[in-house]
């Protein structure tokens, strides 16, 4: 029977560190979850948490706040309060912890578990059943092409897109694309229970010639699950969306095509 040790499983809490976190950030994001900061001006922000003298550094770190997604604003500009994750009833959104980032080649970035920001998504841009558990869910950013011919609900992994993690999955079958945690390390790779030779294969699933990884049973106490792919959020393409807006504000200023200008063109 395979037995993996795991950090992100049931029944061991997540403890989530903001490490990198600025000390005024912490403070501000504190005061947040207690006061509605849109209420509030910049110096008296400042005072309230001990940083008066400065309104300018106050809104740096409140616009980096906003930035990371770790505040929220509402449309109105009338609340300005800290986020956490799950379902947001108000703003009906759900907020996704974003922790980290995971390497889809070698294993060579540190999974510290830590949050760098939200992943807001609408209810119904999740798999059905995911929106209710939203609790055990998290987000890891793509490093690499290793994982590029992954298949994911029809998607791939490239490098910058927002991989959702299952934590509670910590038992993976044959198949699964999972976190692997090895030596503090983590990487996205596919998995493969080998019982016959008493070992489990990592695959990568790329365009590029990646080794395969292989862990033997005795080695196991230094393997951990972090979770199962769940699915993919693709990195935003900003100059396709660019060129597509430029061409459809071009198409706008022009006059309804007649019959004979468009046999026209579609016999060029």
């Amino acid at each position: 029977m395979l037995t993996i040790l795991t950090r992100l499983g049931v029944g061991i809490k997540l403890e989530i560190l903001i490490k990198s976190m600025h000390i005024i950030q912490q403070k501000m994001l504190n005061l947040a979850k207690e006061r509605n900061l849109a209420g509030l001006t910049l110096r008296k922000i400042g005072e309230l948490i001990g940083e008066s003298g400065s309104p300018q550094k106050i809104k740096h770190h409140l616009d980096k706040l906003l930035e990371k997604g770790f505040l929220l604003r509402s449309v109105d500009g009338e609340k300005l309060k800290a986020v956490s994750a799950g379902l947001d009833k108000a703003a009906k959104l759900i907020s996704l912890p974003i922790i980290g980032a995971a390497n889809c080649g070698e294993a060579l970035i540190f999974a510290d578990e830590k949050i760098e920001g939200y992943l807001k998504v609408s209810p119904h841009i999740l798999a059905r059943g995911l929106a209710r558990r939203v609790k055990n869910l998290y987000v890891l950013r793509a490093v690499g092409i290793s994982m590029n011919r992954a298949n994911i609900n029809d998607k791939n992994i490239n490098d910058g897109d927002y991989v959702l993690i299952d934590k509670t999955a910590i038992m993976p079958n044959n198949g699964d694309y999972v976190i692997s945690v090895i030596d503090g390390l983590s990487n996205i790779k596919r998995f493969y229970n080998d019982q016959k030779n008493n070992r489990i294969i990592l695959f990568s699933e790329s365009t590029m010639d990646i080794p395969p990884i292989y862990i033997h049973k005795s080695d196991f106490a230094d393997y951990l699950i972090g979770g199962r792919v769940v699915d993919v959020f693709k990195k935003l393409d900003e100059e396709s969306l660019w060129q597509d807006a430029a061409g459809f504000d071009a198409i706008k200023d022009l006059e309804p095509m007649s019959r004979e200008e468009l046999e026209y063109y579609k016999n060029l």
